[in-house]
């Protein structure tokens, strides 16, 4: 389970339709115990993807897409620069927080995670994935990578 307020999922929304037809993208902070994980903060952060990033992918990362020529766009894809992870890291650190999962929209969509968005996952991490349909966001669902390198739905449970 993860627990947030619903102000960061508002904010989440919000990030998602204003970057809208691209992906957007951001890094959730907070404490996780063996059963849940409770965001503290969130972070926006700017999509990073581009030409270059693309090309560190290998071509099997890329299969999902029918057209490759979109694997280079933001449309499909996202990446959160190093220096920003970083930076989120050394601050989750100085604050006795962890970086407990990512954020990222598929535009028009279903909020489910793609084989591209599991080739790139990381176990420790939640993954919540906003669709974004026309613009305005319309469903969020959460998931973890499991030891077998498969995605399990994991409960959103909004903080009052």
């Amino acid at each position: 389970m993860i627990q947030l307020l619903a102000t960061h999922l508002q904010d989440i929304f919000q990030h998602a339709e204003s970057t809208y037809p691209e992906e957007c993208c951001g890094i959730l902070l907070g404490s996780l115990t063996e059963t849940q994980k409770t965001v503290t903060e969130i972070i926006l952060t700017e999509n990073a993807w581009n030409p270059d990033t693309a090309l560190d992918f290998s071509d099997d990362k890329l299969s999902d897409d029918i057209d490759k020529s979109i694997s280079f766009s933001k449309r499909r894809r996202y990446a959160i620069a190093p220096e920003v992870m970083l930076k989120a890291q050394k601050s989750a650190r100085d604050s006795g927080i962890n970086i407990i999962g990512i954020f990222h929209s598929h535009p028009d969509y279903p909020a489910e995670p793609s084989e591209f968005d599991r080739n790139c996952a990381w176990q420790e991490y939640s993954y919540m994935i906003v669709s974004v349909q026309d613009g305005k966001a319309a469903e969020i669902n959460s998931w973890v990578l499991d030891s077998k390198d498969k995605f399990q739905a994991e409960e959103i449970w909004e903080m009052k």
